[in-house]
């Protein structure tokens, strides 16, 4: 298969036509969730073999939903075979008792969706238009670019959180309430715990896109998120936030772009009580790299 033709798949959404099966726990599956501010999309809430109503379970929620627990029916034949970390964590008890809201992804309209609205603001229009022009010479986008994330994230809380909390036996408050992904889903993450302190208590950011597009020269994007983070950061006192890269693949990228993130958590008051920046040498920007750490970020997360 041409490389032109995969990409038009995964961003269409076509590839994942199959429900995920997984090795530990049970999926619970909502297809076509619909929503009055996104596009509707598939749900999968993905809970514990020993789950009961008895007990209250935290929730973790993590984008791009069909890349998270069946390797059999993703593009890549990858997945973050959350299950099975879950799993195991769940039962050996290192972690609170928790639940796994995956979020499938929009296709095309993933990069809208993913994208820090506010941060893109602060652009002028002439970066404006070199990011759109960027992001359709990369096929991600075929359209002018203008982020619908604040969208996305009033889903998230308004419709999502309330029909998962009412369904499900949950811990509501931010301090039992979690939200994580990779790449563009670590940038929502971040932006997720920034824009909604008393909804999220922690976030986990893996190989975070700094970059926003796909270089790193005349690239405006990178200045104007951390910007938005020194002013928009959650408290430290109450709020925690995890960050990891590798070195190898688009994880190149980010090197220095983490460390002036880094710069700006020191500054805002957080330290290694409510902070972590993990390096992974020799790993790249996959789901095979971000399966083999999943573990730590969950075990910071949802400790007791």
């Amino acid at each position: 298969m041409k490389i032109s033709l995969v990409v038009t798949l995964l961003f269409s959404g076509l590839i994942y036509c199959q429900m995920p099966k997984v090795t530990s726990g049970k999926i619970e599956h909502f297809d076509n969730f619909k929503s009055n501010f996104v596009d509707a999309r598939n749900i999968d809430v993905w809970l514990p073999d020993d789950y009961s109503e008895e007990e209250k379970y935290a929730v973790i929620y993590m984008h791009d939903g069909q890349m998270l627990f069946d390797n059999n029916i993703t593009w890549n034949k990858q997945s973050w075979e959350v299950d099975e970390t879950a799993g195991k964590l769940n039962a050996e008890g290192k972690t609170k008792k928790f639940i796994v809201v995956g979020i499938w992804n929009n296709g095309q309209k993933r990069h809208f969706e993913y994208f820090p609205q506010k941060a893109f603001r602060k652009l002028s229009a002439e970066e404006k238009e070199f990011v759109s022009n960027s992001l359709k010479l990369k096929g991600r986008i075929n359209e002018n670019f203008n982020p619908i994330s604040d969208n996305y994230l009033k889903f998230i809380v308004t419709e999502l959180k309330p029909f998962i909390d009412i369904h499900f036996s949950t811990l509501k408050g931010k301090d039992d309430t979690f939200i994580a992904g990779s790449s563009m889903g670590g940038l929502i993450s971040l932006y997720a715990i920034c824009e909604y302190p008393d909804v999220f208590g922690a976030a986990a950011c893996l190989s975070t896109h700094w970059t926003g597009i796909f270089q790193l020269e005349d690239n405006p994007v990178p200045a104007a998120f951390f910007d938005y983070m020194r002013t928009y950061l959650p408290d430290p006192r109450t709020h925690r936030i995890y960050f990891d890269y590798g070195d190898q693949t688009l994880d190149q990228l980010y090197f220095s772009l983490q460390l002036t993130a880094n710069d700006i958590m020191r500054e805002k008051g957080f330290n290694n009580a409510n902070w972590k920046t993990l390096l992974f040498p020799g790993k790249d920007h996959s789901e095979k790299s971000w399966a083999e750490r999943l573990h730590i970020p969950l075990e910071f997360l949802l400790k007791e």
